[in-house]
């Protein structure tokens, strides 16, 4: 395989596992090794919010008010994505929360029911970047979508970094089936978040509070995945959603309270 065609395969993979996008035949491969293509995640994600921020703009432009375009931007979001990192924040915070030892968290997490943890999360975390993202908007449309697509490429590079240093918590499950980002593949999402960011809050006129935000974020991807660590002693599927959901509500609320 050319190195071309390894890019080229890597981006559909991420694509085919962060979206709900057809893909040509052609760019799909039997076995889609998940893990060599960590490092194209914050790409994919920030392209996948591509639609949601023009919606964004859109319900803006049409006199919506922030709120509601807002919430149609997370809910497009969400079409997107199929609800694959709320679906994992809900099973995360149902199994830590709710079991006692270390197999009920992993049984509990396994469990497609969402319970009570579940949600209150899911409400917490859609209002929470619902609110941050309708204040962003009252201070200019444009700019708060450039902000919700570095949002998205910021949370899925903390994503990578907790598959990379946890192992796995478990032999089956998604995670299992992916593998394991390798240093370099780690090394390469965080620097195309950094450059994602950086391009796109430069563009919204707050590249300074954007790098304040990204050290918010990384205090509490590191207090999570310690979190996580001492719970159930490595990563799933669900964390690594999780992760990612928390990564970019904690981005939105730290640029709300800086911009």
């Amino acid at each position: 395989m050319t190195r071309w065609n390894r890019v080229v395969t890597d981006l559909a993979t991420a694509t085919g596992f962060l979206t709900r996008y057809p893909l040509p035949a052609g760019m799909q491969t039997e076995k889609p090794e998940g893990a060599r293509a960590a490092w194209a995640f914050p790409l994919v994600a920030s392209l996948a919010m591509v639609l949601p921020a023009l919606v964004l703009v859109l319900f803006s432009a049409l006199g919506a008010g922030p709120l509601l375009s807002t919430l149609s931007a997370i809910a497009t979001s969400l079409l997107v994505t199929g609800g694959l990192h709320e679906d994992g924040l809900a099973d995360s915070a149902d199994g830590l929360f709710g079991g006692r030892t270390r197999d009920d968290v992993l049984a509990i997490m396994k469990d497609s029911r969402t319970g009570a943890y579940g949600t209150l999360a899911l409400v917490l975390s859609i209002t929470l970047r619902a609110t941050a993202l309708a204040m962003l908007v009252a201070k200019g449309p444009e700019n708060a979508a450039l902000l919700f697509i570095a949002a998205a490429a910021a949370g899925r590079a903390v994503m990578v970094r907790q598959w990379y240093a946890l192992p796995l918590a478990r032999a089956d499950g998604v995670a299992a089936t992916l593998g394991r980002p390798d240093k370099n593949n780690t090394l390469c999402a965080a620097i195309i978040s950094l450059v994602i960011v950086a391009l796109a809050s430069a563009l919204a006129g707050a590249l300074v509070p954007a790098l304040f935000a990204l050290v918010a974020l990384a205090v509490s991807a590191y207090a999570f995945t310690f979190f996580v660590r001492r719970r159930i002693g490595g990563h799933t599927g669900d964390t690594l959603g999780a992760i990612a959901q928390i990564g970019e509500t904690v981005f939105l609320i730290a640029l709300v309270i800086l911009v």
